[in-house]
This record gives structure tokens, sequence and C-alpha cells, in this order.
């Protein structure tokens, strides 16, 4: 088993990272690959950062060769089409050009592919569908493959959906009714990757599980209600008293989700995200328990085995604040440039014209604070410059509290204390910086 190799397409996500990790602790030589890696995701020499979706089969053929790979894992997804994403070439073209590379390899190769559960009858979005043409690519290729369809992953770590619940059972607020009530049932990422580790120990000849596609989760059934609950009962909070939220700010929650992908974030709640609760996770995991063996862990026994640790807590809570202090320093700066630059221009150069600034400089000083503002709040709002806008906002606030403190001291004592609150508002942008990783 030890001399067995697997390569593990998108070790950098919420799946491809946990089973990386775990098949290297049960003797396997794991290559993970993905796009990027945090530094503290690259823990191994054979965790390689490769432009994995845009290498063409020929390129794939010497990665599989170059590492004498067994067993190819792929964890590659795309929640929704926007900048950067596109779920087609992630979930059907790319998976296309793998079975072609597997294919010309030369070797036996087993591929474990990760899916979703559900019927294709109730695809309705372009991830499902994409993720299920995958399926049938796989289906008809020949190799030797297991499609795997998780339910709702509940992993040590958070990501997307499910650092959403988290948030959503940190704060006294549900989901609307019809939304709780939605089937969810939920497997533990340890039965996933369990499962990875019983398929690659088989023989490639093994005609049981030449071609099988499983569900994976819980077989009790759960719904969102009931997850929500469980995570509830771990932070502390499941007797608290809770308002359901409206349906019309769920659609609107994705709606902004929605924007806000365009502008290079991956907010969890975006219309594809809502779409996919709505249908709900259901599927029939007696084909996977019977073949394997493996009892899958309640979601009891996932995360009730120990209550939230502080760390957990603070995600929690923070999570959805994050959103909500990146958006309210784009509008701090973007607004107050405008409004100096367009509204008060006149009060705006009048401050500096009573403090004796040589009247050439005046308007130039004026309008290039402005611009500079309005410049700092579009940097915040692109993922991309997001951390350059936040130091430059905060090495603006302070070259604005020097220059005060030196040309206009008068200042620190306006009434309304506005250098006073600039203080804060630099430890505001700080705590941004701080927040901006994903993983």
């Amino acid at each position: 088993m030890s001399e067995r190799t697997i390569l593990v397409l998108g070790a950098s996500g919420l799946i491809g990272r946990f089973v990386a990790d775990d098949l290297r602790t049960r003797g396997f030589r794991v290559v993970g690959v993905a796009r990027s890696l945090s530094p503290a995701q690259a823990m191994s020499a054979l965790d390689i950062e490769l432009p994995i979706l845009i290498l063409d089969a020929a390129a794939l053929t010497r990665l599989l060769s170059e590492h004498s790979v067994d067993v190819v894992v792929n964890c590659l997804g795309v929640l929704q089409d926007g900048p950067g994403s596109n779920t087609s070439a992630v979930h059907r073209d790319f998976v296309a050009r793998l079975l072609q590379a597997i294919g010309g390899s030369g070797r036996a190769i087993r591929l474990v592919h990760i899916s979703i559960p559900g019927s294709a009858e109730a695809d309705r979005t372009a991830f499902a569908t994409t993720k299920r043409e995958a399926e049938r690519l796989i289906g008809t290729s020949g190799i030797p493959h297991a499609i795997l369809r998780p339910g709702f992953v509940v992993a040590p770590s958070a990501y997307g959906g499910s650092a959403m619940l988290r948030a959503l059972a940190a704060f006294p607020v549900d989901l609307p009714a019809k939304e709780m009530a939605a089937p969810f049932h939920p497997v533990a990422i340890e039965d996933i990757s369990a499962t990875i580790a019983w398929l690659a120990a088989r023989d490639i000849d093994d005609a049981s599980v030449k071609a099988v596609s499983w569900d994976l989760m819980q077989a009790e059934p759960a719904t969102v209600a009931g997850v929500v609950k469980q995570f509830r009962h771990a932070f502390g909070t499941a007797g608290w008293p809770r308002i359901a939220m409206p349906r019309f700010m769920l659609d609107l929650g994705a709606k902004l989700g929605d924007l806000a992908s365009y502008l290079g974030w991956m907010p969890p709640m975006r219309s594809t995200a809502i779409a996919e609760l709505r249908r709900g996770v259901i599927g029939d995991p007696s084909a996977w328990i019977a073949a394997t063996g493996i009892a899958p862990k309640t979601l009891a026994e996932t995360v009730g085995r120990h209550p939230a640790t502080i760390q957990d807590k603070w995600f929690a809570r923070l999570f959805l604040v994050k959103a909500l202090i990146v958006a309210s320093l784009v509008a701090f700066w973007i607004v107050s440039g405008f409004i100096a630059l367009f509204v008060s221009y006149r009060a705006a150069a009048g401050i500096l014209s009573a403090h004796n600034f040589p009247p050439a400089l005046v308007d130039p000083i004026t309008i290039g604070t402005s611009l500079m503002d309005m410049s700092i709040g579009v940097l915040i709002a692109f993922r991309r410059t997001a951390a350059v806008g936040l130091v430059a906002g905060i090495l603006a606030s302070l070259g604005y509290m020097i220059g005060a403190a030196i040309l206009t001291p008068d200042l620190w004592v306006e009434p309304l204390g506005a250098l006073v609150k600039t203080g804060p508002a630099i430890v505001l942008m700080l705590v941004a910086l701080l927040m901006l990783d994903n993983r």
C-alpha cells in the first residue's frame, strides 16, 4: 500500500486538503496539486502549485508519468460562473482532458471523482448540470473509476457553505422555514478520506470496484435545521431565542453575493448556493456502506465529540461580519472622497484656506486627497487588490493624523472629533487586513 502514489487535484480545498494530509498518515505517497497553496498548506515537498485547469492532455499525461501515479483523486470544483470561474471548464472540459491523459498514460490508473448527490432530473444550476456531465464522461470512458457523491461535508476546518452554517449557528437567526426544513444529509470528512483510502488499496483489476457510484452520507434523515441545531449545541447557543430571516432577505443576500463574486470575492451566499440549498442534499448510502463496510459517523458523533473551542466561536461570529467590515470600508472611502470632491468641495477647500495654506495648493490638495480616498475604496472593493487598498488606507489615515497634528492642530479638538475618529477606522482596516485569508 505504501508504494502506491495518489495524485490529489484541488489539494487546497476543504476536501482535497484534508484527504491529502490524511492519506499520507495512512502510508500512501500523496502528490497534492492546486492552483495556489497558502504557506500553511504547502507542508510537503510533494505539494505542488500548478495552473492545473489550463493544462492540456499532454501536460496532464506527463504529470501522471513523472510521479508514477496509481490513483487520481479529483476534488476540483467551482460553485458558480464568474470572473476566473467557469463551471463548464472546471467540471466538464477539464475532466475530458484528464480522462484523455489517463487513457494515454500507459499506466493502470483509477480515477476517484468527487461529485454531488441528487438526481439529474433535479439539476437546475450550471454547477449541478456540469457536474453531471462530468459523471457521464467518466461513466463512458472505460477507465476504472469511483464517483463519490458526498453530502454536506463536516470537517475540522470550514469554508464556503460549511462556514456559513457555522455562522448561522453562532447568531440568533434562522433561515426561512422552508429552507430550514430542506433535507440535508451530512457526512464526516474522515469517512470520505477513509473511502478513498479503501479504494486506493484495492487492486486495479478488482471487478467489484471497477466502475462504482456511491452516495456518501449518514443513513439517518437530516435537515438544515437539524445540522444547525447540532452546531448550536457545540457553540452553546441552542437555548437562544431566534428570529426567522424573511425569504426576500435571503434572496437579496444571494444577489449581493453574486455582485461580490464579480469583484473577485467568493462569498458562500450566492444564487447557486441558495438554489442548491433549496434543492436539498439527499441520497442513498446503502451501496457505499455495503461495499466498504464503513459505518458513517452521525452528525452528533462528528460535531458533538467536544464543545466548540474559542477559535471555532470567534470564526463563526466573525465570518459574516467580515463582509460587513469590507463593505463599510469601501463605502467609507468612496463616499468621503466623493462628498469632498463633488458635494462639499468649497467647505473642504475652505478648511485648508482657513489654516493659511498657499492658495495655489488648496485646489490640488483637495482634489488629490479626494481622488486618493475614492481610489482606496475601489482598491478595497476588489479582492485581488484589497490588501493593497487596506494598507494604503492605513497609511493615508496616519498621514492625515500626522499632517493635522503639524499643520492644523486645532482640528484635534474640533467638536465632532473627526480626527479622533480616524484611530478606530485604522483599527478596523487592520482587522479587515488580518481577516482577508480564505484558506
